[in-house]
């Protein structure tokens, strides 16, 4: 399978615990080169074609950064772009991320005329304290309205939450979770916070759940949810019966993905190798960098290096086994290009510790497997990188 993801990396304020390529908009300028950066775009697309020709797109995300900060009429050329120059699988998921403080009712409508078929609106917490505590730019109740005009233009829909926030209380975890479930939305994703390098909350921690009130918050996300009819398909993933994220399921199957825009990463597979790469991440080299693509000696938008035989195999494991239900077995020698025997004494480790169970059809981690994942990873790393 073949996703594009598309990557519009400004926000109206870079929040404390992202670590994301996003860029906060300074002022009415700092946003103006929209024109120019769907330009970019779309001869980014171009450049990546030699690659990915002939194969069918079965999905494309709008990522970043707050995509919704775009015009619909800029989606539509994207989207325009994208049907002339890839074949699109027959009914396409086609996401958009979208965070509360770009709600506009028309807007979303649009948005929907352009060919978005489903939003991920980045809630985070229908809290006013949490919302403020994680520097969101949104409140409560334009959360909740983001909801309305959410529901109103779309039936797929994701909420991205958040918990183990800082001060936060198991009821009012589970306060967010019955709200997001009460919506109706098709599906939830449930995040823990973690404090990753170069961010604000990295360098200033705030005071966050212990451990023990973290995994009871985990607890009670799995059983409300499964109460409420949601299927808890991935780690952080819930969704109601076929609802399940086509895009993200692409990427925990270690399928390929072309990736476009300041810092977007691809991953494509060859006959004889597999290929990772990355566009420059800052939007003013990229820009420059695109501008420049057609000159035969300008610096190139993007690096790119092979996976090795070990990287293989531990890439694939540290996604696949994400997904509750796990994998078919011989699913890792189609997107490895390698037999499962190269990592039969890992599998064999990992069974014997009763982290994963498996058949000659299936390789499924145990209860225990995904509560303690990285531990269960680990047996995947390769030597050299433990």
């Amino acid at each position: 399978p073949l996703s594009l993801y598309i990557h519009i990396p400004w926000c109206l304020k870079k929040c404390p615990y992202c670590d994301f390529n996003s860029h906060e908009v300074k002022g009415e300028g700092e946003l103006a080169p929209e024109d120019e950066y769907v330009a970019a775009l779309i001869r980014d697309l171009e450049s990546a074609l030699p690659n990915v020709w002939g194969r069918n797109v079965t999905s494309i995300f709008f990522g970043g950064g707050t995509p919704s900060l775009f015009s619909a009429q800029s989606v539509d050329k994207i989207l325009a772009a994208v049907r002339m120059l890839l074949p699109l699988v027959h009914c396409a998921e086609v996401t958009m991320e979208a965070n509360p403080g770009t709600f506009e009712a028309q807007k979303f409508a649009d948005f929907q005329a352009a060919g978005i078929n489903r939003l991920s609106v980045g809630i985070q917490s229908f809290n006013a304290q949490y919302l403020q505590a994680l520097g969101r730019v949104h409140d409560d109740r334009e959360a909740h309205k983001a909801v309305e005009i959410a529901l109103q233009n779309f039936d797929n829909i994701n909420l991205d939450l958040m918990y183990a926030l800082p001060g936060q209380t198991l009821a009012d975890a589970q306060m967010d979770i019955e709200t997001a479930c009460a919506s109706g939305v098709p599906h939830i994703s449930a995040y823990h916070l973690t404090l990753e390098p170069n961010t604000l909350f990295h360098r200033y921690p705030p005071s966050l759940p212990d451990d023990e009130l973290s995994a009871e918050m985990q607890v009670m996300i799995e059983q409300l949810t499964a109460d409420k009819g949601y299927i808890n398909y991935e780690t952080s993933a819930f969704a109601q019966p076929g609802q399940m994220s086509q895009h993200n399921l692409n990427y925990w199957l270690f399928g390929d993905y072309v990736g476009i825009g300041a810092g977007a990463h691809s991953k494509i597979s060859f006959s004889d190798k597999i290929i990772r790469q990355m566009r420059c991440k800052q939007p003013k080299e990229y820009l420059a960098k695109a501008v420049d693509a057609s000159v035969a000696s300008a610096p190139q938008i993007q690096t790119h290096h092979e996976l090795s035989r070990a990287d293989r195999g531990f890439e694939f494991m540290m996604n696949a086994l994400r997904l509750t239900d796990g994998f078919e077995a011989q699913l890792f020698n189609e997107r490895t290009g390698l037999p499962i025997n190269v990592i039969q004494r890992q599998l064999n480790e990992a069974e014997q510790r009763e982290l994963i169970e498996r058949d000659y059809q299936r390789i499924t981690p145990t209860k225990t497997g995904r509560r303690f994942l990285n531990d269960l990873l680990q047996i995947f790393l390769p030597e050299e990188k433990r």
